[in-house]
């Protein structure tokens, strides 16, 4: 990755008063010997500066019939740690209001269960229940307490009222739960959530308020990005990886990391969710302390029939440059990955994949560039995956492909000065 040494951005930062913890909502890793403080009471502390950082998210997509009376515990693995821990409910591609009876946000023990004493209500300027139109969304007040960092987060939301299409992120690789018959959104035991699901329902970001000057990755991409083949419940996606590597780095900034893969997404034109130019705000420029997008896109149009010229996908490229930097936010372009072996994959798809790989080495569009073809490709056979990272389908990498990505990116080269 190119790694310009750039200013410090200037951003501006609110003042929070820290109130005292409640409780903790955090779990430690497996491998502290800590045990889980379920109601700590501490003394104020002083005043300090902080900044709303994402610690997760997961891109809103059409998913099936929504269902009215039945409550959503969806699991997220945290990236940024901080306080004051709001969600972001989303009824992008609903037809009809939904209404939230009520939500909760809790620590996840194991399955759908609850570290107990954990499990606390969110509201919505000050109301337990929230009314989202069609495509709305709408955050829940702050909830004091600390979050820690890459930790299992279990939120709990209770949908009282729906019709028509549901609102989600479609290919989880985490496992979520439902309790089909209504409200248990309080609740600290699995018991009532007889139903598991890929699918994160309504839920499409966390926020936490970090140390003032924090900021957040989010990657922008298709099945790649979001997970495809990699275990599922391990947080083995490159983004997974990337934000471990960041929260252990004392050099950057940058904790939080969003990731707004979309399995089958491409550049120009809808099909898997819409295409990158159209959920470019909602997905990614509203997300909160955005400071750099990496872009990985471009495989799905390429492989298309009838599939989009390479000046055509550099077209999208640049307009999805120009978007993000007038938001104030770094772009760093993702070469596209080799695929041959792939049923999709043709002679004139490789061709053109070579020409846009070429731009985003070589134009300086981007503000950096992270070589995840160069990573990856077999060198004795460079349109193919590297055996010990393909998946087997060949296009997609397995863990310790995924893992191989996130070592490739230069976490200094991800800053820029805007």
């Amino acid at each position: 990755m190119n790694r310009p040494e750039l200013p410090r951005r200037v951003r501006r930062t609110v003042a929070v008063a820290v109130l005292a913890l409640c409780s903790v909502l955090a779990v430690p890793t497996a491998s502290s010997a800590l045990p889980v403080p379920t109601a700590s009471v501490a003394a104020p502390a002083a005043a300090s500066a902080t900044t709303p950082v994402v610690t997760w998210a997961a891109s809103a997509d059409r998913l099936d019939a929504a269902v009215p009376a039945r409550t959503h515990r969806v699991v997220v693995h945290t990236s940024a740690g901080g306080s004051a821990l709001r969600i972001r409910l989303s009824n992008a591609f609903g037809e009809q209001p939904v209404t939230f009876g009520r939500a909760y946000a809790g620590v996840r023990a194991a399955g759908a269960a609850l570290v107990p004493g954990s499990n606390r209500a969110l509201t919505f300027r000050g109301a337990a229940s929230v009314t989202v139109p069609p495509g709305g969304s709408v955050y829940s007040d702050p909830l004091p307490g600390a979050v820690r960092p890459q930790s299992d987060l279990a939120i709990s939301v209770y949908v009282q009222d729906a019709a028509g299409t549901a609102t989600g992120h479609r290919m989880g690789l985490q496992t979520s739960y439902i309790a089909p018959d209504g409200d248990h959104a309080a609740e600290d035991t699995a018991t009532a959530f007889t139903q598991q699901t890929g699918f994160r329902y309504y839920l499409d970001a966390v926020v936490v308020d970090a140390p003032r000057g924090t900021g957040a990755v989010v990657a922008l991409g298709d099945s790649i990005t979001d997970g495809a083949i990699s275990t599922a419940d391990a947080n083995r996606r490159w983004p997974d990886f990337l934000a471990g590597r960041l929260q252990s780095d004392r050099r950057t900034s940058l904790k939080g990391v969003a990731n707004e893969g979309i399995s089958g997404n491409k550049v120009l034109s809808d099909g898997a969710g819409e295409s990158a130019l159209k959920r470019l705000d909602r997905d990614v420029l509203s997300q909160r302390g955005l400071r750099t997008v990496i872009l990985l896109e471009g495989v799905n149009d390429i492989k298309a029939t009838p599939a989009p010229t390479a000046a055509q996908v550099i077209a999208g490229y640049r307009e999805i440059i120009a978007r993000t930097h007038a938001a104030g936010a770094c772009v760093v372009g993702a070469t596209v990955m080799p695929y041959e072996g792939w049923r999709e994959w043709n002679g004139g798809g490789e061709a053109v994949r070579q020409e846009v790989n070429t731009f985003i080495r070589e134009s300086g569009a981007f503000d950096g560039v992270v070589d995840f073809d160069a990573a990856v490709k077999d060198p004795a056979a460079p349109s193919k995956i590297l055996p010990a990272y393909d998946s087997g389908d060949h296009l997609h990498p397995n863990d310790a492909g995924m893992k191989v990505m996130s070592d490739t990116v230069d976490v200094r080269g991800l800053r820029c000065g805007r």
